[in-house]
């Protein structure tokens, strides 16, 4: 990798880089707040009341009461919190099906493979050329025997939104719960959740310039969870003593972004739509996946040709322009997104898909060194492989 100038970071949807005023609140909690909040005595009082602050302050910035919001290690487990409890709280009644999309995060399609194994009815759920689920697969799934309903409302790979509203409709008029993984979608959308109608969300604070190891899971009132870890903590829901460095980093994080949300989202939209628009016109066989649907506004997945990702991201990484294949946590093999397969590529063009995801941080600068990076690395390759080949969006239905 080139390194005389900072890389251009394109890698948001793996994780991003936390804010200045996240690394100052955790040195200041590990500096001042290190009692342990359980405790009666003065160190314990001064972090219960901290804590309580970063409650209210992440529950604010999505719409929630702070009694909805139980701390996590990160959405991993809190997805595994809302789809093991939910299910552990229906047990022994006729609501034992769990519903979700072929396109879920892997962690959680190894969950339901497991659940499956153990003998958990489970459904997957469809998705078009262009990665949007398939509606009249999911009025089929659920019915009277389903106990939750478990998507992502943006996809980690494609950015292609879920249609959210619909199976919360879907699912209220059969009792069943609904379960949103919102990792994608926080920073980089407007999401309330006192008003989806969802009754759990899941929530990582590194996905949002926040720390690795916070995250939180939002419990509608009312709603009755079972732990995965017992203890006391976190009104029963989940037990260990809080990770007060972390969840305060997760609420400075939440506080950073609340200022500029509405100007991101449009610089990153505008940025996002360039760079594809310039990648088309300028790089022969360039296919925009999702191109013709709704989708998170930095998110682009794409494909050069048919050159594999693995090679097309090692010329970049040396070119100084860093991005990824997929989910962070597959990108190390050469196995075929399971996202782009779902949705009727071959497995070639899966291995060949390239992510592009852009932050509240990205500039034109930073497109413009990108688009030079591909130009001079990438076009030659393509070229000298397929000199006739014409850039497309991808427009399969």
């Amino acid at each position: 990798m080139n390194t005389a100038v900072a890389p251009v970071y394109l890698d948001h949807n793996a994780t991003t880089e936390p804010a200045p005023a996240v690394r100052v609140a955790m040195i200041d909690a590990l500096t001042r707040t290190w009692g342990n909040p359980s405790s009666i005595h003065g160190h314990g009082q001064l972090a219960r009341g901290v804590l309580a602050q970063a409650r209210a302050r992440v529950a604010s910035f999505f719409d929630a009461q702070p009694a909805e919001v139980v701390f996590t290690s990160g959405a991993t487990e809190a997805n595994h919190l809302a789809v093991l409890g939910t299910l552990r709280a229906l047990s022994g009644g006729t609501r034992r099906r769990l519903v979700l999309s072929a396109v879920e995060h892997p962690g959680l399609l190894a969950l339901a493979d497991r659940l499956e194994s153990d003998g958990v009815p489970v459904t997957r759920i469809g998705v078009d050329r262009q990665g949007r689920l398939d509606l009249a697969q999911a009025r089929a799934a659920i019915g009277d025997d389903v106990a939750l309903v478990s998507v992502m409302a943006a996809n980690n790979e494609t950015g292609v939104y879920m249609p959210i509203d619909e199976l919360v409709a879907l699912a209220r008029a059969r009792g069943a719960c609904v379960h949103v993984d919102a990792t994608q979608l926080a920073g980089k959308a407007v999401f309330s959740f006192a008003g989806s109608g969802v009754d759990l969300l899941s929530v990582s604070a590194h996905k949002l310039h926040g720390p690795k190891g916070s995250g939180a899971l939002l419990v509608r009132k009312g709603r009755v969870l079972p732990p995965l870890i017992c203890g006391r903590q976190e009104r029963q829901r989940r037990g260990g003593t809080e990770n007060i460095p972390g969840i305060v980093g997760f609420a400075a994080a939440c506080d950073t972004l609340a200022a500029t949300l509405a100007q991101d989202i449009e610089r990153m939209h505008r940025l996002r739509d360039r760079f594809e628009q310039s990648l088309i016109e300028r790089v022969p066989g360039t296919v925009v996946f999702g191109a013709g649907v709704p989708r998170l506004p930095n998110t682009s997945c794409l494909r050069f040709g048919e050159l594999p990702s693995d090679f097309v991201l090692d010329r970049l990484d040396r070119a100084g322009v860093i991005a990824s294949s997929g989910a962070a946590c597959s990108a190390g093999g050469m196995q075929p997104s399971h996202v782009l397969l779902a949705m009727g590529e071959s497995p070639s063009r899966a291995r060949a898909s390239i992510r592009f995801s852009l932050g509240r941080d990205t500039r034109d600068a930073d497109i413009d060194r990108a688009l030079a990076a591909v130009q001079t690395t990438i076009v030659p390759l393509l070229v000298a492989a397929e000199p006739t080949a014409a850039s497309t969006l991808e427009s399969a239905s």
